[in-house]
């Protein structure tokens, strides 16, 4: 999850307030219950997605090769899409004060998309299609969900309320999964033994909770942003959408060292999303593990994150937080080195420890020091900028690793090249000073 700016008229993905400049509104605890919720509900995707979606795809709808190069290049080109298509929608949603109703939209389609992956006939076509919808649709919702946070919260209680939601997350998504689990378990008890069918069920469970979930969100939360009079039609938001963009960018360019460091953040980061999205198909391919097996490894994962995150925290505020960021991206080469001598499924289990320790905190200083090198008037325009660039930059590492498996057929191969991501990223990290990034914020108008 994101630290979400103060305000954001000039931005068309992120979020207004009632009215230009002025500080959010306190919203009620029931409100951002509410809000939180939506972490909740979403992260039965994130961990089913890499569990038992995967499985599904590549060793059911589509075994082999092709399998694996549909995973990989599905998240990829989803990842693309969802860039491509969050600056037009977040415009529209502005335009018209709708945030929640595109939040509907695409949380509950694509919780609609998940349940039927699990009920639909075994026609790869429709999976895939299916596939795709789900996962494009699970990258868009962050970008109305994320929305409300400025206008929930004012400055004091953005990091309280924005760590409620990711703790939610942690949990909600855990418990998703072991629900899973419990089917693996215990529905051979009745007499149902196929494993394809306890994977279909296993996306029932992703779809249902998705949805159920985001009920309270849609039902609670209210637009506080005021429409405008006329609604931009499908052309207009587009140009203006993109228009902003090339504006920011040239807005970023005016603040070097936050520029550096974006630049450093993208490149580290392919390389890390791209581990946790294709660690699962290593697993497969390296120590053939079941989805069960592999289910309880994200399991520890899901819940070990969260004291992690607040490690490297006391970490970032002993050492400072640009020594704790080249700490966890040098304990992340070590993971990808490591990872291609793994050969058992207990060498697999201690990585999986250490990812466990650094994947919050990593995001979390990271988000960190992008907040102290952005100038306070560009928050809400510098941070939604830095999402999009993200997602558009994201379908490089799935692409690249599914093709050396499927060229080379070696996964150990396939995972030490994401190494090259983390080193030059680290890399272009090290010219970065913190203090001269937020001095320069500071004295640019």
């Amino acid at each position: 999850m994101t630290n979400q700016p103060t305000s954001s008229h000039e931005n068309p993905y992120a979020a207004p307030h009632t009215k230009p400049g002025e500080p959010a509104a306190r919203a009620t605890r029931r409100e951002l219950w509410a809000w939180a919720c939506y972490d909740w509900a979403n992260s039965a995707y994130s961990t089913l997605s890499i569990t038992i979606l995967v499985a599904y795809i590549t060793k059911v709808a589509l075994p082999g090769d092709v399998g694996t190069m549909v995973w990989s290049f599905g998240i990829g080109t989803s990842m693309f899409m969802s860039a491509l298509l969050s600056p037009m929608l977040g415009a529209m949603a502005d335009a018209r004060a709708n945030k929640r109703g595109w939040l509907a939209i695409t949380a509950l389609g694509g919780a609609t998309a998940s349940v039927l992956l699990g009920v639909v006939p075994m026609v790869p076509a429709l999976i895939v299609a299916l596939f795709l919808t789900a996962h494009i649709l699970f990258e868009l919702s962050f970008s109305f969900y994320n929305g409300f946070l400025p206008e929930l919260a004012d400055e004091s209680q953005l990091n309280r309320v924005s760590s409620w939601g990711f703790a939610a997350g942690y949990i909600g998504g855990g418990l998703a999964l072991l629900a899973a689990l419990m089917v693996f378990m215990f529905a051979p008890r009745f007499g149902i033994d196929s494993a394809a069918t306890h994977l279909r069920i296993g996306l029932i469970i992703m779809g249902l909770w998705w949805g159920v979930f985001t009920l309270p969100t849609i039902l609670v939360l209210r637009d506080r942003g005021q429409p405008r009079k006329a609604p931009l039609p499908l052309h207009r938001a587009a140009r203006e959408a993109f228009g902003e963009v090339y504006h920011t960018l040239r807005n970023v360019r005016r603040y070097r060292t936050l520029s550096i460091f974006l630049a450093g953040y993208l490149l580290y980061n392919e390389g890390i999303n791209t581990v946790l999205t294709q660690a699962s198909v290593f697993a497969d391919r390296v120590l053939k593990m079941t989805p069960m097996e592999l289910a309880q490894v994200v399991l520890l994962i899901q819940f070990a994150a969260f004291p992690g995150a607040l490690l490297i925290g006391w970490l970032a505020d002993r050492w400072g937080q640009k020594t704790a960021l080249m700490l966890c991206l040098a304990c992340w080469a070590g993971l990808l080195v490591g990872a291609y001598y793994v050969t058992t499924k207990a060498q697999f289990w201690a990585l999986a420890g250490v990812l466990a320790l650094i994947m919050g905190g990593t995001q979390s200083v990271s988000r960190s020091i992008m907040g102290y090198m952005t100038p306070k008037a560009h928050t809400a325009e510098f941070m939604g900028f830095f999402s999009l660039s993200q997602k558009a930059t994201s379908m490089v590492g799935p692409f690249l690793f599914g093709t050396i498996v499927v060229r080379t057929g070696n996964a150990h191969l396939a995972i030490l090249s994401l190494l090259v991501f983390i080193v030059c990223g680290s890399a272009v990290v090290a010219f970065v000073d913190p203090q001269r990034g937020r001095d320069e914020a500071q004295s640019v108008a």
